[in-house]
């Protein structure tokens, strides 16, 4: 028999069956810490023979109310990986019994163990005075251990100044709206601690109320108390609960008789009137239209009409740069006329002396009556190189 506070835990072990009895009271949260450790050993029960002998298996835990698929609508589970602990959390309103079921499986043999606990909720008072904080750097998985939980309630007491405080609940932000963070060392989830207490809210946290204090990122001045900085709360999403002044409920419906009125025949609405669609039609149909003809008018224009042309492109180019191009062509057909006909001459450009305009070829021996292409009448023997 194990006393911890308002819990009352009784375990008896029949094999790989478990049985755990826990008490709790409403308006508390309520943590239970599911140990691989302790499952692996009902798994295996040779590490109960050989010492030292232990498995590091991954072991994942499935949860549920007992009779039904999903656990009560006040406990939550969670487990990141297969080789981390699990968590079953979560703050009763109301009391009561619920008999949970805990599954384990040991993924690498796939033996199972099960865990029936048995959880009775008792009636308690409400806290009167309630604040909730959300601390940024923090994840569900590592604020629920009892040593995370003591720090956290440790440096709110300082805030709150006084030792009387209870931890009432404790959320994930993803399941308050809460975006899922990138994939980096150093972004988080986020959690949100609620905490009550009989007493009054301290000056610190009465600056929450004021509108200049509504907008900082961090605790104003001799209000921050945090002694690790992954615990430290963030200001502006701080909210206080007073309990003991409650909203008023609303009032109530009136009931009639559930016989309706007597008044006068039924007049059906008329038909909705005609809509004149053209208006649409020239903004989805005409303007994307006309857009698209101005653009191809374009493009042609660009295209064909700024195009430099044959002749104009002659005109500006120096003529002796025409004649070495129009050389070069000639050669060209020449060379491709011999390779479709063997028995063609030899080509002009081979000779050591020729006219290139009339095509008179000499003889080597009077090579010296015939006048070399720069002697020639040749319009643009003036611009040759000499």
């Amino acid at each position: 028999l194990i006393d911890r506070g308002h819990g009352v835990c009784t375990s008896l072990y029949t094999g790989l069956i478990t049985q755990t009895i826990i008490t709790i009271p409403t308006g508390r949260l309520f943590t239970y810490e599911l140990m691989r450790e302790t499952f692996q050993s009902d798994i295996d029960p040779r590490t109960h023979l050989y010492v030292g002998h232990f498995h590091d298996d991954p072991i994942i835990f499935k949860c549920n109310l007992q009779n039904f698929p999903d656990l009560p609508e006040w406990l939550r589970f969670t487990q990141r990986h297969p080789k981390d602990n699990g968590f079953l959390y979560g703050t009763p309103v109301s009391p009561g019994k619920s008999i949970i079921e805990i599954h384990a499986v040991n993924k690498r043999s796939y033996d199972t163990a099960k865990l029936i606990l048995v959880i009775k909720i008792n009636e308690e008072k409400m806290l009167p005075y309630q604040a909730e904080f959300f601390i940024e750097q923090r994840e569900i998985e590592k604020v629920l251990p009892p040593s995370v939980q003591g720090e956290v309630k440790r440096d709110l007491q300082n805030l709150w100044k006084t030792e009387a405080l209870e931890i009432v609940n404790i959320t994930n932000a993803l399941d308050r709206g809460g975006r899922v963070p990138l994939p980096l060392a150093t972004c988080f989830e986020g959690v949100y601690v609620k905490v009550g207490s009989e007493k009054y809210f301290s000056d610190c946290l009465l600056r929450v109320l004021t509108p200049e204090n509504q907008r900082q990122f961090k605790p104003p001045g001799g209000c921050n108390f945090c002694r690790i900085p992954s615990n430290c709360i963030t200001w502006c999403k701080t909210e206080l609960f007073d309990l003991t002044n409650p909203e008023p409920a609303p009032p109530a419906p009136t009931m009639g008789s559930g016989i309706l009125e007597s008044g006068g025949d039924f007049d059906p609405p008329e038909s909705p009137p005609s809509r004149d669609f053209f208006p649409d039609y020239i903004v989805t149909v005409i303007v994307p239209l006309v857009i698209a003809i101005i653009l191809c008018v374009l493009l042609a224009y660009i295209m064909f009409g700024r195009r430099e042309g044959l002749s104009k492109r002659n005109a500006k180019t120096d003529q002796i740069q025409l004649y070495h191009h129009h050389t070069i062509h000639g050669d060209t057909d020449e060379l491709r006329n011999m390779a479709a006909n063997r028995s063609a001459p030899l080509p002009l450009s081979t000779l050591p002396m020729f006219n290139s305009r009339t095509g008179e070829r000499a003889s080597p021996l009077q090579s010296d009556s015939v006048p070399l292409i720069m002697a020639q009448h040749d319009p643009y023997s003036d611009t040759l190189p000499r």
